[in-house]
């Protein structure tokens, strides 16, 4: 694992919400650029950036054209690099959004594989072998050209997937992970992510890199692909990143990656924190805590049997925000829980100042029910809340209208606010080693209100206790408590070895002789 993924804190930016310095109502890469000072100011000292390449933008991006070219609405190769460098003047790093799954119809690719003549892309994507024949458990697109076959789709029907293979070929068309084509495809990917290394950036997250070799159901196939990919850069590249989109650590990190997430899709118990009908994270008090720490536990030895990451996101662009439904100290006991936990926090663009969910838009580029978590950034008071200075009709994303929409400039003149809790968390989860990355970490309490663990280094053992609930709750542990290290909301109290957590709060205690 990279050196530097030990004290990373992720930053997510959608770049084309972020901001926009051309007055053409999208974000770009200049806009990024002008607000890495704020980014790291915040705490964060890494980027996770959402597809750039490229495309047409029927998938936001993730239905790539052209992967070794960047999207011109965002800016040049040359200004992509520009980026790399200005986050490295600032002790930063920044992953790119590897998307190797599938790429768009309108790529170079699938143009030519669509001809009937065969050539070295007739194999790159998954085609049945006649027109009237569907690819086993997947969608597909037909009669499109003159090559005889039906051609595999991920997801929406712009996005043909790429051939690496089958693990358990049934019928003809469908070749083993070793075949000439899979092969050339595996190859492909390498190629582009030597060309973006090599130019600067510092690593990949993976779009649903579980999903690559068909019919594996134990992964084992998409494990060796992997395998073969990982091991390639970190022969040549030692300190660049891998981070799936998996879900599933101990498949993921198997295959080589050094961070996974817990994801919205899969099991329920990151949902059951934070989206469902009664989440954890409410003044309500009806959640459980039970259902992810016991997912949590199982995901964690995995990811330090696997020596690597097991990662908790506030959200990202395919959630509801954190906001939804949340007051302003549902969300600061949401963080103190997210900035304590081992793994690299991520926090999604916008959820550090609580923007909200906006309701009711229509769909932009393939965003759907996910469009309302993708409106552009809030920064201050003047037009389009400093996001853009094109007419308010020409954000690609209608901005929120709420008269009590968030900004940062509000955010950060109130003392109080979200924001700066959050850079007292940072702050705090820096200067304390039982709280990085990779120190020890167990629960000591789940069945209900609050939720309490330990984090451990060699120097220091604290006591976490959250309490997202509306009534104050205490706990007794079978440590001495030390001193308070921090406290969120009123009457945070240690006496002997009991500590008193407040409603909708936090504390998080020493425990004496450690």
């Amino acid at each position: 694992m990279a050196k530097w993924l030990e004290n990373a804190i992720f930053y997510e930016i959608y770049p084309q919400s972020f901001n926009d310095t051309n007055g053409d109502g999208i974000g770009d890469f200049q806009g990024i650029i002008e607000k890495l000072d704020y980014i790291k100011d915040t705490g964060f000292n890494a980027i996770w950036m959402n597809p750039c390449f490229d495309s047409p933008f029927g998938d936001a991006g993730y239905d790539v054209r052209d992967y070794k070219k960047t999207a011109a609405r965002y800016g040049t190769n040359e200004d992509l690099k520009r980026l790399f460098d200005e986050c490295h003047k600032r002790d930063m790093h920044i992953l790119l959004d590897l998307v190797p799954g599938h790429t768009s119809v309108e790529h170079e690719w699938f143009k030519k594989s669509m001809l009937p003549e065969i050539n070295e892309y007739t194999d790159r994507y998954i085609w049945t072998n006649n027109i009237w024949e569907q690819p086993e458990g997947l969608n597909c697109i037909r009669g499109i050209s003159d090559r005889d076959g039906s051609a595999a789709v991920n997801f929406f029907s712009s996005q043909p997937a790429l051939n690496y293979g089958y693990a358990q070929p049934k019928f003809a068309y469908q070749q083993k992970p070793t075949d000439p084509g899979p092969m050339s495809t595996r190859a492909a990917i390498k190629d582009v992510m030597k060309f973006w290394l090599d130019m600067g950036c510092d690593g990949f997250r993976v779009d649903m890199a579980g999903s690559l070799v068909k019919c594996d159901p134990e992964y084992k196939e998409t494990i060796k692909l992997w395998q073969d990919i990982t091991g390639y850069l970190k022969s040549e590249y030692p300190e660049a990143a891998m981070v799936s989109e998996w879900g599933e650590p101990q498949y993921s990190l198997a295959g080589g990656f050094d961070m996974d997430f817990l994801l919205h899709f899969g099991p329920e118990g990151y949902n059951s924190m934070f989206r469902c009908a009664e989440p954890f994270f409410s003044k309500r008090g009806k959640g459980t805590p039970k259902i992810f720490a016991e997912q949590y536990i199982a995901n964690y030895e995995k990811a330090k049997a696997g020596g690597g990451l097991i990662c908790i996101p506030s959200g990202n662009h395919d959630m509801d925000r954190l906001a939804r439904g949340r007051d302003w100290d549902e969300l600061k006991c949401c963080f103190a829980f997210l900035l304590t936990m081992p793994g690299a926090p991520f926090v999604y663009y916008g959820d550090e100042i609580g923007m909200n969910y906006v309701e009711g838009l229509t769909s932009v580029e393939g965003g759907y029910n996910r469009t309302g978590s993708r409106t552009p950034m809030q920064w201050d008071s003047t037009a389009n809340d400093g996001f853009s200075s094109a007419d308010k009709t020409q954000l690609y994303i209608k901005q929120d209208d709420s008269p009590d929409r968030p900004t940062v400039e509000k955010q950060k003149l109130d003392t109080d606010s979200l924001y700066n809790e959050i850079i007292k968390l940072i702050k705090l989860r820096n200067e304390n080693t039982a709280l990085h990355n990779l120190s020890e970490f167990e629960f000591v309490s789940y069945d209900g209100y609050p939720l309490v663990y330990r984090r451990k280094s060699a120097e220091q053992e604290l006591l976490i206790c959250i309490n997202p609930c509306g009534d104050d709750k205490s706990f007794t542990d079978n440590e001495e408590l030390g001193e308070i290290v921090y406290s969120l909301g009123e009457n945070a109290a240690v006496s002997g070895r009991t500590v008193n957590i407040p409603a909708s709060g936090a504390v998080f205690v020493s425990i004496k002789n450690k």
